[in-house]
Formats: structure tokens, C-alpha cells, sequence
């Protein structure tokens, strides 16, 4: 009895987004391997997606992924970014702003639908979570990660890591490629471009996301602009300040072992 309610009280402390995207992410999956679902009805199938109105496969693509004794242990350690790396940005960056959370993995979603539907890739699960690693790697580039077997570098290049270890294992790079690709579309529009490049904010948080989940207070301030006291200094041959305008240059947190705390 102990035990199940530890295992409650851990699953209500994790983050909202990334406590249903988690939630859903296992009973999909489960429910395939039982035999509760069809899996041919939980994959992305353009024709049928499009001819036949099936408009839940999409949303059932990303949760869905095919549980086998030969693709069990993929599916861990995929879930286990998903846990890691999505508790670390919601609670990190975007702590206090849950919408502007939802809005990263929504914006990513649709994007790697779009491409899925373009490459006719049936399973999105991976792509997403790669997108959301992508994301936390460059907005903590400098921190040092220890991946296994001890091996150190900095975030920045974990994606990059994770493709090579899965070509490896299984001989392909698409979900991570798409995911990387899909990351970097985000991070360049929503943090790069606006703030290093001076342009204008492309993409924001639509104001219903606000509305579903308001923000709290504490939060760091805002997307596309850096707050008046980060931004960088208006002369171009002074030092960069630390923040949002001095990607690569600030340090975004201790360096933490890859399955840590």
C-alpha cells in the first residue's frame, strides 16, 4: 500500500505537460502490446487519415510505439528522455509557464506530422522526443553530461550522440534526424532568431494555451525579446551579458550525469 502511494505521489509531482504526455506515452504502448488496441488503427496513415476522417491518428501515432522483446529496450530509454528531458525544460526555462510549455510540444508535433505524413513514417513517438532533447541541449549547450560508460561532453552534442548510438543498435537515423530538424525549426524561431538576430518573434503562444493553463508567478519572462535587465548592451565591442542573448556563453546549470538527479 506504501508502495502505490509513492508511485502516486512521484506521478502527481511530475510536471503537467510532461505528466500526460508520459501517462500516455506508457498506456498506448501497453495497451498494443495486450492486444486492448489495434495497433493498424494507432499508426500514421495518410490515406486513411485523410479519406476516411480518422483524425485521432496523428495524437495516436505519438503515443503509440510497437512493444516486442526486440524493441523493448529502444522504447525504455526513449522513455526515459521523454521523463528526463521534458521534466528539465518544463521545470527549468519554462517554469511557471506551462502554455508556453504545451505550445513547444505542440508546435514540434505538428511540424513532425507534417513530415511524417510527407515521408509516410507511421510511429512519431521518437522524433517528438528528440525535438524536446534538441531543444534543452542548446538551451543548456555548455553543461556537461555524462553519457554511458562514462563518457563526458557537453549537451550540445547529445542529440547527435543519441543518432549515433541508435544507428548503431538499429541501422537508422530518420527519427532523429526529423526530431533534430524539427527542434532546431523551434529553437532558431523562437530564441535565436528574435534575440540573436534581432528579428521579429515568428511564432508565440496562442492566447487559449493561457487560458487552459494560466501561468504562475516566478516564471522567467517572456519569449522573442530578452527581459530589459539580459538584454545585450546596445555597443557591439562590449562583452556579452549572460541570458537569453549570450547563447553559448552562459552556463545554464551544474553539469549533471545522463540519468541523474
Amino acid at each position: 500500500m506504501a508502495e502505490t502511494t509513492d508511485i502516486a505521489e512521484w506521478f502527481r509531482g511530475i510536471p503537467v505537460v510532461t505528466r500526460y504526455w508520459f501517462a500516455g506515452s506508457v498506456l498506448f504502448p501497453l495497451l498494443g502490446r495486450f492486444g486492448l488496441l489495434d495497433p493498424a488503427t494507432l499508426v500514421l496513415d495518410a490515406t486513411r487519415l485523410f479519406s476516411r476522417f480518422q483524425i485521432w491518428r496523428p495524437i495516436t501515432a505519438t503515443l503509440f510505439f510497437p512493444l516486442t522483446p526486440q524493441t523493448g529496450f529502444h522504447f525504455l530509454i526513449h522513455l526515459y528522455f521523454l521523463y528526463s528531458y521534458s521534466t528539465r525544460l518544463e521545470t527549468g526555462v519554462f517554469d511557471g509557464r506551462p502554455a508556453d510549455y504545451l505550445f513547444l510540444v505542440l508546435f514540434n508535433w505538428i511540424c513532425i506530422t507534417i513530415v511524417g505524413i510527407i515521408v509516410d513514417m507511421p510511429l512519431l513517438m521518437i522524433p517528438l522526443i528528440i525535438s524536446v532533447l534538441y531543444v534543452w541541449a542548446q538551451l543548456n549547450r555548455d553543461q556537461i553530461v555524462t553519457f554511458w560508460f562514462g563518457t563526458t561532453f557537453k549537451a550540445c552534442y547529445l542529440p547527435w550522440v543519441i543518432m549515433g548510438f541508435n544507428f548503431i543498435l538499429r541501422g537508422s537515423v530518420m527519427n532523429e534526424l526529423i526530431g533534430i530538424f524539427v527542434g532546431h525549426l523551434y529553437f532558431f524561431l523562437m530564441f535565436k532568431y528574435p534575440q540573436d538576430f534581432g528579428g521579429h518573434t515568428l511564432i508565440s503562444t496562442p492566447s487559449i494555451l493561457y487560458r487552459l493553463l494560466p501561468s504562475r508567478r516566478g516564471g522567467i519572462a517572456g519569449f522573442g525579446v530578452p527581459p530589459p535587465s539580459r538584454r545585450p548592451p546596445d555597443d557591439q565591442d562590449a562583452p556579452p551579458q549572460g541570458g537569453w542573448g549570450a547563447f553559448g556563453r552562459h552556463r545554464w546549470g551544474d553539469g549533471q550525469r545522463l540519468g541523474g538527479n
